[in-house]
């Protein structure tokens, strides 16, 4: 049931309330003061503190780090850069990015054209393989797009009386999604069949719906998809039609292959801008190194810091019991004794009653024993248990122990 509960706050403080504060976060968290950040963080920490089950006096920079939270003044100043740039078009210092927003793939709004023009029905073909036909007055033209580790290519090839008359390919932005080459492609083919002789009816043939979707319709919000549309709709005689990705079609398979070759020996090509990811992975590069510079110069929980000195949005896979374990607020008579809720820091063994006294040497939890570090190896240690899920079986067992049976560790 805990983890239910956990996951609920946890939902609730990302998809909830997190979105109500970034409404309008471009209008006054793009530089928020010293005073901001404290109230956000004031909201934050009983999120994290729910969610993680901590005790209260853990501190917030060390949950964040923990739950793989950034800080939501950075959240919220994140949102509101990507708002600045993507949306309002505004450009950014270039200390946070290089990407301005003429470099963006913006969103088309409004109609391309009247509303009382279509396409031909028989224009576009959403039959998968449709055969082509091996007719004089008929061009066949297959188009893909391809990413690899090499970078993005797009490219198309002409099929005419079984003979490969044609073929044109590019190498696109490294940052460029599959979908742009489809689109470029399918584009530049378009371009092409616009092009030949009245006479000649064109089928071109591609792998991607999304892309003979966007590009089919009046109202898309891609630019490249409206400037096919404009051109098919000027050009009947061309159609699109929709062949099966990996199907042994031995025609598209060499588009497919032009594509690939494409993305290391393609001939630059600077016309499709940046997509809308690009911009984002950009803006959460530079959040994660404000937050790493912030937790790495902070003075607030460096135990966690020590085993954990790098920030992450992914979060660990600690449960309660780790968390007290290693943030060292928990059930123990040294953490009591500082925040002067114990007279003594004594165990009722004897020993200073501390994380890993209960670990390695007292006596009511050898069952849960390790090997005691040195001193100068007791950092060391700490990250070599919390990156070991037997070792973490053990804690979790001493720390429940000890939740359990709290009166037993009192000192006389």
């Amino acid at each position: 049931m805990d983890w239910f509960i956990d996951g609920y706050v946890s939902v609730t403080n990302k998809t909830v309330i997190e979105r109500m504060l970034a409404h309008g976060s471009s209008a006054w968290c793009l530089n928020p003061t010293f005073k901001m950040k404290r109230e956000l963080s004031s909201i934050q920490r009983p999120f994290l503190l729910h969610i993680s089950g901590a005790y209260r006096t853990t501190p917030t920079a060390a949950l964040q780090t923990i739950l793989g939270i950034p800080p939501l003044h950075m959240q919220l100043q994140f949102e509101a850069r990507f708002t600045s740039i993507y949306r309002l078009r505004i450009p950014l210092p270039p200390f946070i990015t290089d990407t301005q927003p003429h470099d963006l793939e913006m969103k088309a709004t409004g109609w391309s054209t009247h509303p009382s023009e279509h396409l031909n029905p028989n224009q576009i073909s959403f039959e998968d393989g449709e055969a082509y036909i091996a007719r004089k007055d008929i061009i066949n033209i297959f188009t893909d797009g391809s990413k690899t580790e090499h970078g993005v290519g797009a490219a198309f090839c002409v099929l005419t009386n079984d003979i490969w008359a044609y073929q044109w390919s590019a190498k696109l932005n490294d940052n460029n999604t599959v979908f742009q080459a489809e689109l470029t492609a399918l584009h530049e083919a378009v371009i092409f069949a616009s092009h030949l002789p009245n006479h000649n009816t064109s089928i071109i043939h591609v792998d991607n719906r999304a892309s003979i979707m966007a590009s089919s319709n009046s109202k898309s919000t891609n630019e490249t998809g409206r400037k096919i549309f404009k051109i098919l709709l000027s050009n009947p005689r061309i159609k699109v039609s929709w062949v099966k990705a990996s199907a042994g079609n031995i025609d598209n398979e060499r588009a497919d292959q032009l594509a690939k070759d494409a993305t290391q020996h393609g001939q630059p090509y600077s016309h499709t801008k940046l997509p809308k990811p690009h911009i984002k992975g950009l803006l959460r590069k530079r959040m994660l190194e404000e937050w790493q510079t912030l937790w790495k110069n902070g003075d607030t929980g460096r135990k966690i810091y020590n085993i954990m000195p790098s920030v992450s949005l992914r979060p660990t896979n600690w449960i309660r019991e780790d968390v007290i374990f290693f943030s060292q607020h928990g059930p123990f008579p040294a953490y009591l004794k500082r925040f002067h809720l114990s007279d003594s820091d004594y165990c009722s063994c004897g020993g200073i009653g501390t994380a890993l006294h209960y670990a390695t040497e007292c006596i009511y939890t050898v069952s849960w024993h390790m090997r005691k570090p040195a001193p100068n190896f007791e950092q060391e240690w700490l990250k070599r248990v919390a990156n070991n899920l037997v070792s973490r079986q053990r804690i979790r067992g001493i720390i429940k122990f000890i939740s359990e049976n709290r009166d037993l560790f009192r000192p006389p």
